[in-house]
């Protein structure tokens, strides 16, 4: 017998995949920082605990949202998906926190050039994830 889910809403769907604050933590790093190994998510800024991390990182993993080979973890295509979403997180933030990190030139590229900024983005993430498949 198939289980139902709670909500068939997509922001509850797509909150119980990536909708916390870590999960997207992770994600940034893999879009943005060149971070891949478990060392290097437990190293950012923020500050994640190593059990969260696990848990975290299992997630994503078993929703298809990033993999893991030779130690190092990569955005599948369905991660990459992501970009849009993310880069609209950071334009938004960006407009109303006046004390983001977000350098002043991506934001500006961000809002001039969004299509041209979300192929680039794409398309060095996709030769990444070709390049270690």
């Amino acid at each position: 017998m198939a289980r139902r889910r709670k909500s068939d809403c997509p922001i509850h769907f797509a909150l119980r995949i990536f909708g916390d604050a870590w999960s997207l933590l992770v994600i940034r790093d893999l879009m943005f920082k060149e971070r891949g190994s478990y060392t290097d998510f437990l190293r950012a800024e923020e500050g994640i605990a190593t059990n969260v991390l696990a848990e975290r990182l299992a997630r994503l993993e078993g929703q298809g949202i990033i993999v893991k080979g030779a130690g190092r973890y990569r955005l599948t295509r369905k991660g990459i998906d992501l970009v849009p979403v993310v880069l609209e997180i950071i334009a938004w933030s960006a407009r109303y926190d006046p004390d983001t990190a977000a350098p002043r030139a991506f934001v500006r590229r961000l809002r001039g050039d969004k299509q041209g900024l979300t192929a680039e983005i794409r398309a060095r993430l996709e030769e990444e994830r070709r390049r270690r498949s």
